[in-house]
């Protein structure tokens, strides 16, 4: 086990830069997610810890090691790739085994190289498909072999790159819940790399957030949930995403051009945005409790989702304007199209978001507070 450290970390293909000076401290033991979209440079990073990027700025620390001029070999860390990359004339556990047969992972048995593929195949599912070709192999199966690989070998690092992304919804799920428990029992420093937020939030003892080559923020699940850095984080972490109302703030009250107004407990003026997760909006026919956030509207589409209802809500305006949209879900069956509604929240629940360049992600610069009498109230 060790730690790995990222100092620095840049990388360029021809004259475009692609990552732009990474700087993360990854624990030993740690199960660290690397969550972005195509294009981030999710991979690149993971290459650049296995040394398969020419000239890569800055530095990568392997359990207090510069790797620095240090062979990809020499690293002693496992990559799954996204691509598979298997033998195609050996049979899955002659896959499995190439690893293990190598004299720089020590002098393994027989014995001890079956026990060992057997553990890793039962865990992966895999276990009947041992004597078959990749070529015998679904995209999936394959998937889950190129994990296996690496999973079945001893390193300082694993790295996997997007290892569920060619399996079903309902294998991915039970894969999710597998990886986690291999980790936990291995205790390997491991960098894993999705677009999954969900993925991310499962497995994740911590993630960070990658946007054009940049770390945005770095984070616990609850962390990055809760307190998301900007616009950017928000919307990348749940589905329906985050609500974003634009706003105006002037002594302590946003106000929205539906005409929604809130305290908040920032000083910032000028423009801002209200974000609100749709499953932290609590829906009630009617009228609700008078503590906590809370706006009235009508809802102008319910689509059900298994158990739950997503609802989008039409707010009512001041003034007979058109009002807001606000997306909620809820387990109640029984809220339907042209129903009027209450939706409410904590106030700590909805996020406010300012910033100065126009077209940018506005940052987190707080949250909505209770509105004196003063200032008025929504109805």
């Amino acid at each position: 086990m060790s730690t790995l450290e990222l100092r620095g970390l840049g990388a360029r293909y021809g004259k475009k830069p692609v990552l732009h000076g990474l700087d993360v401290s990854v624990g030993d033991g740690e199960f660290f997610v690397l969550l972005g979209p195509s294009g981030a440079g999710k991979t690149t990073t993971l290459k650049c810890v296995a040394g398969l990027v020419d000239r890569a700025d800055g530095s990568v620390v392997i359990g207090g090691r510069d790797m620095t001029g240090v062979e990809p070999y020499e690293r002693n860390v496992a990559m799954a790739f996204e691509s598979y990359a298997l033998y195609p004339q050996k049979t899955v556990a002659d896959n499995l085994a190439s690893p293990l047969r190598s004299g720089r992972l020590g002098t393994w048995t027989e014995a001890e190289r079956a026990a060992r593929i057997e553990a890793v195949t039962t865990t992966l599912g895999i276990d009947h498909l041992r004597e078959r070709l990749p070529k015998e192999l679904s995209n999936g199966q394959r998937q889950r072999t190129a994990l296996g690989r690496v999973l079945v070998r001893p390193a300082d690092v694993y790295l996997l790159d997007e290892p569920l992304s060619h399996l079903d919804a309902k294998l991915r799920a039970t894969m999710r819940a597998e990886l986690r428990r291999l980790g936990e029992f291995s205790r390997t420093t491991t960098v894993y790399v999705t677009h999954d937020y969900q993925e991310a939030l499962a497995l994740g003892d911590r993630i960070g957030v990658l946007r054009d080559g940049r770390l945005v923020q770095v984070g616990t699940p609850a962390e990055l949930w809760d307190a998301p850095h900007d616009t950017f984080v928000a919307r990348s972490l749940g589905q329906p995403e985050m609500n974003l109302l634009p706003a105006r703030a002037d002594g302590g009250v946003a106000t929205t051009a539906g005409g929604l107004a809130v305290g908040v407990d920032t000083n910032v003026s000028g423009p801002v945005e209200l974000g609100v997760r749709p499953r932290d909006l609590t829906v009630t026919a009617g009228e609700a409790r008078p503590e906590g956030f809370r706006v009235r509207g009508r809802v102008e589409l319910a689509e059900r989702l298994g158990r739950s209802v997503e609802l989008s809500v039409r707010t009512e305006a001041s003034g007979g304007g058109p009002g807001d949209t606000l997306i909620a879900v809820t387990d109640d069956p029984d809220v339907r199209e042209r129903t009027a509604v209450t939706l409410s929240t904590e106030h700590s629940r909805v996020h406010v978001f300012a910033g100065s360049d126009p077209g940018a992600y506005a940052h987190r610069v707080g949250s909505a507070r209770p509105r004196t009498d003063t200032e008025g109230e929504q109805r």
